[in-house]
C-alpha cells in the first residue's frame, strides 16, 4: 500500500513538470502579432507547475522515509507508553499474523490474563520467583503436595485479596490463566475427580500467605506467613472472577456455572487479615504455600507459572513420598520452558533431586513437571 502511494506521488510529479515543460515550451515557440491574454497566462502560471512538481519529487524521494523515520524514533515510543500494552501487542500480532480472536492466546501468554481485559493495564509481571514442589507420601495410594512459591513483583500490584482456583476439569484448567478478573490468584488441579473434594478442603486448611505490601499511608510493610482459612466463593458469583461465565471465549461457548459445582471451587483470601490491623493498599511480594492431595499412580506433579515470571529456580523433595510398604520410585525432571539449566534428563532416585536452576521468563502455560515411576532394579 505505502509503495503504491509512492509511485502515485511520483507519477504526479513527474506529470506536474511535464505540464510546467510544456507551458513553458508553448511560451517561447508562440510569439502572437498582438497582445495575447492566453500568452500572458503561460509566461506568467508556467513556474507553479513547476516548482510542486519539483518540490513533491524531492520530497517523496529524498525526504519521506527520513521525515517518517525521525516522527517515528520521536513520538513512537511516547505514543506507545499511553497506550495499553494489549492494545500495542495486538496491533502488532494482527500485522504479523491476520486478525483474528486467536490472537489473544499470545496476548494472555505474554502478558497474562489481566491483559485481555479493557482494564488490563495494571498487569501482574513478576521480577524474581521461586518454587518448591514437596511429595509426602499418605498411603500407597494417595499423596500430598505441597507447593511454594514466591514472587517479587515489577510494580505493585493494587489489590487486597488473593484467589485460589481449584477444578478437575481439564478443560477448566487450560482456560482459568485466560479468564481470570484477578491479578492475584493461584490454580490447582486434580487429575482424579474422586479425590476433588477431599483435595479443595485440604488446600482450605493448609494455605498459607506471607506478603511485603504498601499500606493505606503508602509506608511499605511485611506480614510473616500465616494461615489465612480461605472463604468460598459461592456459584452464582463465579462470574465476577472468571470472564467464561461472562461471555463466550473462543472456543468455549458461555459456560453455566451449574454445570461445573462437582468440578470446579473458587476461594478467596482477605489479605488485610494478616497485615496487623492495616489496609493492604497494594502487594508488592507474596509467597503462597498450599497443600492438595493427589494420587500417587498418576506418576506426575507440576508448576504452571500463572502469570509472567522471571524463575530463578525451582526445588523438588520427593524423599517421603515412598511409605511403608510401597514400592520405591525413580524421577525425572521435565521442564517446559523456553530454556533452563537442567542437565540432559535421566531417571534419579529422590535423594538425587537437585534444583532446576531456569534463570528465565516463564510464561502462563510454561512450568516443570516431576514424573516418576517404580524404581527399577
Amino acid at each position: 500500500m505505502a509503495a503504491r502511494k509512492h509511485g502515485r506521488a511520483l507519477a504526479v510529479a513527474f506529470a506536474l513538470l511535464t505540464l510546467a515543460a510544456a507551458d513553458l515550451a508553448v511560451a517561447l515557440l508562440w510569439q502572437p502579432t498582438s497582445r495575447s491574454l492566453l500568452h500572458d497566462l503561460l509566461v506568467v502560471l508556467w513556474p507553479l507547475p513547476a516548482l510542486a512538481g519539483f518540490l513533491l519529487g524531492a520530497y517523496e524521494l529524498f525526504l519521506h522515509q527520513r521525515l517518517v523515520h525521525e516522527i517515528s524514533r520521536i513520538s513512537g515510543p511516547g505514543i506507545v507508553e499511553h497506550l495499553l500494552p494489549s492494545d500495542v501487542l495486538r496491533t502488532f500480532l494482527s500485522k504479523i499474523y491476520g486478525t483474528g480472536q486467536q490472537n489473544d492466546d499470545v496476548v494472555s501468554g505474554v502478558l497474562g490474563g489481566n491483559g485481555l481485559h479493557p482494564k488490563g493495564d495494571d498487569l501482574t509481571i513478576s521480577t524474581r520467583t521461586t518454587v518448591r514442589l514437596e511429595l509426602q507420601g499418605v498411603d500407597t495410594k494417595t499423596y500430598h503436595l505441597t507447593t511454594t512459591q514466591s514472587h517479587q513483583f515489577r510494580h505493585s500490584v493494587p489489590v487486597d485479596r488473593f484467589v485460589i482456583f481449584a477444578t478437575s476439569n481439564a478443560t477448566l484448567r487450560d482456560t482459568i490463566s485466560a479468564a481470570c478478573r484477578f491479578p492475584l490468584f493461584e490454580l490447582y488441579f486434580m487429575p482424579d475427580a474422586s479425590l476433588f473434594l477431599d483435595s479443595v478442603d485440604d488446600i482450605r486448611r493448609s494455605t498459607k500467605i506471607s506478603i511485603d505490601y504498601l499500606d493505606h499511608d503508602g509506608r511499605r510493610r511485611s506480614a510473616e506467613p500465616s494461615q489465612i482459612p480461605p472463604i468460598e466463593v459461592r456459584f452464582d458469583q463465579w462470574a465476577n472472577y472468571l470472564t467464561l461465565f461472562r461471555e463466550a471465549m473462543p472456543p468455549l461457548p458461555k459456560l453455566s456455572p451449574l454445570n461445573h459445582m462437582s468440578d470446579l471451587r473458587i476461594l478467596e483470601c482477605d489479605l488485610s487479615g494478616i497485615a496487623d490491623d492495616h489496609v493492604v493498599r497494594a502487594v508488592l511480594g507474596l509467597t503462597v504455600s498450599s497443600r492438595s492431595l493427589q494420587r500417587t499412580n498418576d506418576g506426575f506433579a507440576y508448576w504452571q507459572s500463572p502469570y509472567p515470571s522471571f524463575v530463578d529456580k525451582i526445588s523438588f523433595d520427593a524423599t517421603e513420598l515412598a511409605v511403608d510398604h510401597s514400592p520405591g520410585h525413580e524421577f525425572r525432571i521435565m521442564p517446559f520452558t523456553f530454556r533452563s539449566g537442567t542437565e540432559a534428563a535421566q531417571w534419579l532416585c529422590a535423594d538425587q533431586l537437585g534444583d532446576l536452576d531456569v534463570q528465565a521468563w516463564m510464561l502462563p502455560g510454561h512450568g516443570v513437571a516431576l514424573l516418576w515411576r517404580e524404581q527399577r532394579r
